[in-house]
């Protein structure tokens, strides 16, 4: 019980020993603890998370780890508590024998921080190891002539333990012939001898029996013993001599098992028996003894197994020859293992990374390695490089660690995956050299948008679509990867004719195809401009956007439109419309007078748009024709007296789109002579018009002739007055002065058409201009300043100019601002407008004509006989309306 609390309370101590020596120098990242050998497996080291401030938390996620060189790991780092255990039985007699102070290193990992950390423990010794003798039982031969005093070595206790725990005493029983003596060896080291202390008898005895005990200073003591056999000779007088007293042999360690290292040699004078010698290890240990082997008769001493430097790097043996006649002598012999560069450099990835973002700034750690060569210097001296031009480099970490860092920014773009050859060389030669692979995947980082295949994209639907109809695919690449390289498409903000441009188009996020949602008509809307959006999936998301233009392309889907003569009523047909006008002709007309005009319109665009014009049917077919292009109807030849009075044409109109569509207009002409003729000719055809309607042909007739009898009387009330005005004035120059004056006339009627027949009477005044000359007198018939769409149906040649020359320039009317461009319906009614009035012209001319016969009649006869009436300024009357001159 008290030697195990002895032993209890020394392993307390020790501790508390290793307590105190933690932790030397944490600044320099080194920890030094203390352990005794022998203990249990998950015995206390020391409290590394202490000495290092680490968080408990790492040590339980596993980022941080202990590790060690060689196969055997010896300790361990406990999860929960930060601790630094012990993994193993540890034996230092084992690990470091023939080592003063026996010393494990290991490393402590951070993975994340890809830091180092040296941890140094020191074995202690404890007393485990009893001394012994490599030989229990050793022979000794003595002759019996030998003088007292004489010694001879005995052999030597092996205690693998250190100070008071190695070897400390011998002790020697059994014999009063013998005593013991204990001589220092020169490395310190005891080394017992046999003293003969009374001369000895062989007829007495030939043999003695002793007992060496080896003792060591542990508490308690270990002992060894061996048996020590004395045999008694007769007289030898000559004792066998080495050669040499030390024998040293230096050798590289690569040389061959078998091979003789070394010859040791001994000679005896004796003859015979007392001449004969034999070799022997006399002092050895068990690794030397397994390593070398002694020829007993040669002394050669020759190799049992390779050599290793890294290993033992010397040897020393104590040799014995021993003759017949047992005498002996000891030689030392010293075995020197040069290095040779055999250990390639080993490269041991301690902590390394398989990703890394792409955006990590230069300078991040990659891997922690390891790099060692068991050589010694020059041999064993390693320089690392990195092979390639990679954005890697090599740190001096702690001692043979390295850090792989970052040399610069990574572009996952470029380069998304690297292979880092890491290659360590020694200092040999020739030199030796091994690699170390690191895979390493550079994540991605969303640093890039989205890019459009096309700068901008075109395209050409035709109209009247298929709603959902395809109408083209954008498509945009993400150089990321992954969720940051996912590109969705959308349309960027926009309307159409007041619409939002969703509601015409349409884009797929995933493929970029862009669909129309309706049925696009050109009419309405020529082309879509829009903005397509690419988007990607990164956190924040980039985008980009293209322009994308798609232009509706025409179709022949419109017939032409008929503005004039207006529309009466739709025939019902596929491929258009009827329409009916009346059209009023003189019966003088020449080849190639103005009738009528067919204004037509397409909404349709281009070659669809294009009109061209022919006469489909006619009562007189030879009479009239239609202008291809213009649409105007003109005569043929001149109206005979046999040509009916009304003439209908049809007037077909076509496009020149695939298939043509076309429209018809009907005409109906009334050819007259005279006024009278022509409201008959319009009173029948209004009396056909209200049969047709189904109202009394009389009541019509009724009011057409009150028209008829207002317009007249009107036109005759205007020219008494005029009569009576020019009369007036007459009688007033006679009796005053002459002076010149202006008299303008004003609009004094409209002719309204009945029913829809087109015949319009032209709004026109009478320029009457008296001078005291009668001669010189002019009466003008014009079309009113106030109707400006008047067109003559065909100029006056030779209209005189205003009698007054003092008019006022800036009383003209004003000219009208520039307006736009007409579009088809506009120009449409323009051209309509001017049939109108060219048919106003032609009533008006008629109408003049009968007022002229009627004028000659009431004027006085100087009036009409008037010698100035062909020069200028005189009496003279002209129509602008009539195409012509009149006296």
């Amino acid at each position: 019980m008290c030697a195990a609390g002895r032993r209890w309370g020394r392993r307390q101590r020790a501790l508390l020993w290793a307590v105190l020596l933690a932790a030397w120098e944490a600044a320099w990242g080194q920890l030094r603890y203390s352990v005794p050998e022998e203990m249990p497996k998950g015995s206390f080291v020391g409290d590394v998370a202490k000495d290092l401030g680490l968080q408990l938390l790492a040590l339980r996620d596993g980022r941080i780890r202990i590790v060690s060189e060689g196969s055997t790991q010896y300790f361990a780092l406990h999860g929960k508590t930060g601790h630094l255990v012990t993994a193993e039985r540890i034996d230092r007699e084992q690990l470091c024998e023939r080592v003063q102070q026996c010393v494990l290193r290991c490393e402590l990992i951070v993975e994340g921080q890809m830091q180092v950390y040296g941890i140094q423990v020191e074995i202690t010794d404890i007393n485990d190891n009893a001394p012994s003798f490599r030989e229990t039982e050793t022979k000794v031969k003595i002759i019996e002539t030998t003088a007292p005093g004489s010694r001879f070595p005995l052999p030597d206790a092996h205690d693998p333990d250190l100070g008071r725990n190695s070897l400390q005493s011998y002790e020697l029983s059994g014999d009063e012939h013998f005593s013991l003596a204990v001589q220092a060896g020169p490395g310190g080291d005891q080394r017992p001898e046999l003293v003969l202390a009374k001369a000895l008898d062989r007829e007495e005895a030939a043999f003695h029996e002793l007992v060496l005990r080896a003792s060591d200073g542990g508490d308690p003591a270990r002992t060894g013993t061996a048996r020590i056999r004395v045999t008694v000779l007769d007289a030898n007088d000559n004792a066998p001599v080495f050669s040499q007293a030390e024998y040293t042999v230096r050798l590289p360690e690569d040389v061959p098992v078998g091979s003789t290292l070394t010859t040791v040699r001994a000679t005896d004078a004796d003859e015979g028996l007392y001449g004969e010698i034999k070799y022997s290890f006399k002092k050895i240990t068990e690794k030397s003894s397994q390593t070398f082997r002694l020829d007993s008769d040669t002394g050669a001493i020759s190799l049992l197994r390779s050599l290793d430097f890294e290993k033992s790097d010397s040897y020393e043996l104590e040799v014995q020859a021993d003759d017949g006649g047992g005498l002996f002598h000891t030689a030392k012999v010293v075995v020197t293992v040069t290095d040779v560069n055999d250990n390639v450099p080993e490269i041991s990835v301690r902590s390394a990374l398989s990703e890394i973002s792409e955006d990590a700034p230069s300078g991040t750690i990659v891997a922690l390695l390891h790099v060692r060569d068991k050589d010694s210097e020059p041999n064993g001296k390693v320089r690392c490089s990195i092979d390639g031009d990679v954005p890697f480099r090599l740190e001096k970490s702690y001692e043979d660690y390295y850090r792989v860092v970052t040399a610069r920014e990574l572009d996952r773009e470029q380069v998304s995956e690297y292979n880092v050859t890491v290659r360590a060389a020694d200092g040999g030669s020739p030199a030796l050299q091994s690699s170390a692979v690191l895979c390493l995947r550079v994540l991605d980082v969303n640093d890039n948008a989205p890019v459009f295949a096309e700068e901008r994209y075109s395209a050409r639907v035709a109209e009247n679509n298929a709603a959902g109809a395809l109408v083209l695919t954008v498509r945009a690449t993400d150089a990321d990867w992954g969720q940051n390289a996912r590109v969705r498409y959308r349309l960027g903000e926009g309307r159409v004719r007041g619409a939002p441009l969703s509601s015409y188009v349409s884009v797929q996020a995933e493929t970029g195809a862009l669909y129309a949602l309706r049925s696009l008509d050109y009419e309405q809307v020529r082309e879509l401009r829009l903005w397509v959006v690419a988007e990607d999936g990164g956190a924040p998301a980039l985008s980009s956007n293209v322009s994308v233009e798609v232009q509706i392309v025409d179709e022949n889907d419109n017939a032409p439109q008929v503005l004039y003569p207006a529309p009466a009523a739709a025939l019902g047909s596929g491929s258009g419309g009827a329409w009916s006008g009346v059209e009023l002709a003189p019966r003088w007309s020449e080849p190639g007078a103005l009738v009528a005009k067919v204004v037509a319109v397409d909404a349709d665009a281009g070659q669809n748009a294009w009109l061209s014009y022919e006469l489909a049917k006619a009562t007189e077919p030879g009479l009239f024709r239609v202008g291809l292009h213009s649409g105007e109807v003109r005569t043929a030849r001149s109206p005979l007296a046999r040509d009916a009075a009304r003439q209908s044409l049809v007037v077909v109109v076509k496009d020149h789109g695939r298939p043509a569509l076309s429209a018809t207009a009907t005409l109906s002409v009334v050819l007259a002579e005279s006024v009278a003729e022509l409201l008959a000719e319009m009173g029948s055809a209004a009396d056909e018009a209200a049969a047709a309607a189904g109202e009394p042909a009389g009541s019509l007739t009724r009011w057409l002739v009150l028209a008829v009898a207002a317009v007249s009387c009107l036109f005759l009330a205007f020219l008494l007055l005029l009569l009576a005005l020019r009369l007036r004035r007459w009688h007033r120059q006679q009796l005053l002065p002459p002076a010149s004056g202006a008299l303008r006339g004003v609009p004094v009627s409209h002719f309204v058409g009945i029913d829809g027949v087109r015949a319009f009477l032209q709004s026109y005044s009478h320029d009457v201009s008296l001078t005291a000359d009668s001669r010189k007198s002019q009466l003008r018939l014009s079309a009113s300043a106030s109707c400006c769409d008047t067109l003559p149906a065909r100029p006056l040649p030779d209209e005189p100019a205003p009698l007054l020359g003092d008019e006022d320039p800036a009383g003209a009317s004003p000219v009208a601002p520039t307006t736009p461009s007409p579009g088809p319906l506009e120009r449409g009614h323009a051209a309509a407008a001017v049939s109108r009035r060219r048919l106003r012209v032609s009533l008006l001319a008629a109408a003049e004509r009968r007022w002229s016969r009627r004028r000659r009649s009431v004027l006085p006869p100087q009036a009409a006989r008037s010698p100035g009436a062909g020069q200028s300024g005189s009496g003279t009357t002209s129509s602008s309306s009539g195409g012509g001159k009149r006296r």
